[in-house]
C-alpha cells in the first residue's frame, strides 16, 4: 500500500470552500482505500489530508482523472502554500484489512 499525509495552506477565509472542493472531487478514484480531509485547530486556513492507496501508481493515475484535473483547477487559486508532506506505507488499520489490499 502507499500513504501520503499533507498539510495544505488556504489563502485567509478560504478553507471551507477550498475542503468542500477536494470531498467533492474524491468520488471515484480506483485504488483509493481512504481519502480524509480534517481541519488543522491550531490554524484556520490549513487543512491535512490523509490518503491509502493499494499502491504508489493508482495515486499517480487519481491525478489524471477528470474530476480530480478539475478539483485541482477549480482549487489552485485558494491554495496558499503546503506544509509537512510524508509518505508512508500503510500495513492497516480500522477499515484497512487484508481483503481490501
Amino acid at each position: 500500500m502507499y500513504g501520503l499525509i499533507g498539510k495544505m495552506i488556504t489563502t485567509p477565509g478560504q478553507r471551507d470552500a477550498f475542503t468542500a472542493i477536494l470531498l467533492g472531487g474524491v468520488g471515484d478514484m480506483p485504488g483509493c482505500l481512504s481519502y480524509v480531509v480534517a481541519q488543522d485547530p491550531t490554524d484556520e486556513n490549513a487543512l491535512w489530508i490523509t490518503e491509502v492507496w493499494d499502491s504508489k501508481e493508482s495515486h499517480a493515475s487519481s491525478l489524471q482523472l477528470p474530476a480530480v484535473k478539475d478539483a485541482i483547477a477549480r482549487g489552485r487559486a485558494m491554495i496558499a502554500g503546503f506544509g509537512d508532506r510524508h509518505e508512508t506505507v500503510p500495513i492497516g488499520g480500522h477499515g484497512l484489512t487484508p481483503a481490501r489490499r
